[in-house]
């Protein structure tokens, strides 16, 4: 008897735990997010974008992690892109920009109903091997199965210890504007191999 009562146990905590490659409980990922930069400068705008942002969001602890790669931001330009690379960021050095932060208000989000939320974000921006404290806005449209993250936000090159030559230094915006777009599907974890 005692034998069949930890069998029926086991059998219980498997199907709790699910079968590998199902979706992981409350958490949220996309490897193809969407971040641009923009500055308005008097001789040339500057503009770039990235669709190769992996992020991660962990609904019931609020958690959110994004990895952006500096080497996949485009440029209209070829000239600028390898600027950004070789000069300013230097991408070989410091190859990603990682967040790692948090949802403030995440008891006002209600995950199982579809509505746009506000949120409220604060965590750690790290740039050029540099980080920052940041707060911003920004908003979470839930759609069935899936999220969709909004946010704008401003940095200085300064802030990052991004130098800029003072060739070229009057005819850059102080500010960059950032704006963040992130899809997020279930996580599925992938089947363990035997």
């Amino acid at each position: 008897m005692k034998k069949r009562g930890r069998m029926l146990l086991l059998a219980g905590a498997l199907a709790l735990l699910g079968p590998p490659g199902v979706q992981a409980q409350g958490k949220y990922m996309t490897r193809t997010g969407y971040i641009s930069f923009f500055s308005k400068a008097p001789l040339e705008d500057i503009e770039a974008h990235n669709r190769q942002v992996v992020s991660i969001l962990d609904t019931k602890t609020g958690e959110l992690v994004f990895s952006v790669p500096m080497k996949a931001f485009q440029f209209k330009k070829a000239l600028m892109q390898e600027h950004f690379n070789e000069n300013y960021v230097e991408s070989d050095k410091y190859p990603k920009a990682t967040f790692k932060g948090k949802i403030l208000n995440l008891q006002e989000i209600d995950f199982g109903q579809d509505r746009l939320y506000n949120l409220q974000l604060e965590g750690v921006l790290t740039i050029h091997g540099v980080e920052r404290l940041l707060k911003t806005n920004a908003t979470l449209d839930v759609k069935g199965r899936q999220l969709q993250g909004r946010a704008n936000f401003s940095v200085t090159p300064q802030e990052f210890n991004i130098e800029i030559p003072a060739l070229v230094r009057e005819h850059i915006a102080k500010r960059i504007d950032i704006s963040v777009q992130m899809l997020y599907a279930p996580f599925q974890e992938k089947p363990l191999r035997p």
